[in-house]
Order: C-alpha cells, then sequence, then structure tokens
C-alpha cells in the first residue's frame, strides 16, 4: 500500500497498479529493459495488473516470471470500457494505472494516480490528457510508486 497526503489533490491511498502491456512496458512485444526489477520492486507495495489486447502475443511470456497478474483482452470488445470497468471492480480510488493508447484513456481517468506514458510508438492525446502525470519513461513511471514523494511533487498544487 502507498499512502500520501498531496495538497489540493487529496489523500492518495494506492494498493494496486493496473498497466498496458504494448507501448507501456514493452515495445514491439519486448519488456523493456530495467521493467522487470522494477515491477518486482513495486509488488512489494502494490498488486500489480497487465491488461491488454495483446498485440503481438508476447504478454504471458514476457511476465511468466514476474508478480503481475494478467488479463487479455478478446477482439472486438470495446478495449477502453473494459479496462475502465477493470479499474472500478479494484477500486478506482485505490488504483493506479500506467497506458499510452487510445483504449487507455478511460482507464487513466478512472484511476485514482493515472499515468500516460510516451515511449516509441506515442501516445494518444486523448490519454495524455486523461492522465495526471505524463512521463516519458515508463522506469520513471513505475519509479513514482518506489519513490511516493515524487507522487507529491507532480500531484500538488
Amino acid at each position: 500500500m502507498i499512502e500520501i497526503e498531496v495538497p489540493d489533490f487529496g489523500n492518495v491511498h494506492l494498493e494496486s497498479l493496473v498497466m498496458d502491456f504494448n507501448g507501456t512496458l514493452a515495445v514491439d512485444g519486448q519488456l523493456l529493459e530495467g521493467v522487470p526489477e522494477r515491477l518486482r520492486a513495486v509488488s512489494e507495495f502494490l498488486s500489480l495488473y497487465v491488461i491488454t489486447a495483446d498485440t503481438f502475443g508476447t504478454v504471458k511470456a514476457q511476465l511468466g516470471d514476474l508478480p503481475v497478474s494478467v488479463q487479455i483482452l478478446r477482439a472486438g470488445e470495446n478495449q477502453a470500457a473494459e479496462k475502465a470497468a477493470f479499474v472500478r471492480h479494484l477500486g478506482k480510488s485505490e488504483t493506479a494505472a500506467i497506458g499510452n493508447g487510445r483504449n487507455d484513456r478511460l482507464m487513466l481517468a478512472e484511476a485514482g494516480v493515472g499515468v500516460a506514458v510516451i515511449l516509441r510508438e506515442g501516445a494518444a492525446p486523448e490519454t495524455v490528457a486523461a492522465a495526471d502525470i505524463v512521463s516519458c519513461d515508463i522506469c520513471g513511471a513505475l519509479e513514482l510508486f518506489l519513490n511516493p514523494m515524487r507522487l507529491k511533487a507532480t500531484l500538488r498544487s
């Protein structure tokens, strides 16, 4: 659990972190360098979930030995709505989310703390607009949850 008071933002009480896979934790289906170590470290404080369309079919192999629960969305589903519903199911005020794609925008808007990442495949402008924080590096985004004073510094008014 992470708990921190943020002036003019409110009490941040997080128990879960929901993440997209491709474009967020991975590029072209391959987990980015430094991500496994940070996921292991963040898992000491938060329950970790990856919800993805698994575009490249690699998520289970890439995350197999990491402390992350994986949910693969079916083709044809309204993926944005499904991701937002997943955050609501976990408890939106207790859940943070990280994503980049247009189908992540509702998930970031629902989450108590939404983080958009802009990696090599870019980020949808709607998703960036829905985020509380924007990061140009997934390792830096994950480190926000290892160093909660960074959350406070960015989120306060």
